[in-house]
């Protein structure tokens, strides 16, 4: 899963980002709203903005986020204590705040629950799973290949696992952002087909992919 952080004091950000990462999660850093911003788009699943940074600030990214990623939970960050820029970051659409100073603990717990507990399989069959903990692909004891594309292809199905992915979903998550043509995601998920059981990934006609109903958390 991955998160992008928007910090501009760069002693907190690393604090956070080891945090992080220590907890499973991949992390891009910014400290300008600019920088920040013409990322948004690269497939990430959680946003970490605080509200007093270079250029564009977080309230504004924020009200970019609702507008073009209404479903990714944003967490601000903010020294500023008033109640008007709290009311406004909710008002915006934020999911959650968090006043300076904090503990990382209260950082890292909202970060869960904005994000979800995940499980630690997928499970196709009595025999194959992919594990969420070390990202492989397994037939019974036996490790199977996955290519970076497909193990993102499985993990963007870690917080609901029936969601159908459109083409766009995936160019945006799997791709993190990079254009990619129809072929190309067509050729990815064949390969993929080819490695779990059969009728795995269900085809959505003109819409997209999602996985077989009787696959399930574990």
């Amino acid at each position: 899963m991955k998160i992008l952080l928007l910090e501009d004091n760069e002693r907190l950000s690393n604090v956070m980002k080891y945090a992080l990462l220590d907890e499973g999660y991949r992390v891009d850093c910014f400290s300008d709203g600019d920088d920040a911003l013409e990322f948004i788009g690269n497939g990430y699943s959680c946003f970490i903005l605080d509200i007093n940074v270079p250029n564009t600030d977080g309230i504004s990214i924020l009200e970019y986020v609702r507008l073009n990623h209404a479903k990714i939970p944003v967490l601000i960050i903010s020294s500023n204590h008033e109640l008007d820029k709290v009311k406004e970051s909710y008002e915006k659409g934020c999911d959650d705040y968090l006043k300076k100073p904090f503990y990382i603990i209260e950082l890292l717990q909202k970060v869960k629950k904005l994000c979800g507990e995940r499980e630690e399989y997928l499970i196709f069959d009595e025999s194959y799973r992919y594990s969420f903990i070390d990202h492989r692909l397994y037939k019974g004891e036996e490790e199977i290949e996955l290519t970076k594309k497909e193990i993102l292809f499985l993990e963007f199905f870690s917080r609901n696992i029936h969601f159908v992915a459109t083409y766009e979903n995936i160019e945006e998550y799997v791709w993190e952002g990079e254009y990619t043509t129809l072929a190309n995601i067509r050729s990815m998920i064949k390969r993929l087909r080819k490695k779990l059981p059969k009728d795995s990934i269900t085809i959505i006609k003109g819409i997209g992919y999602s996985l077989n109903k009787n696959v399930k958390f574990l």
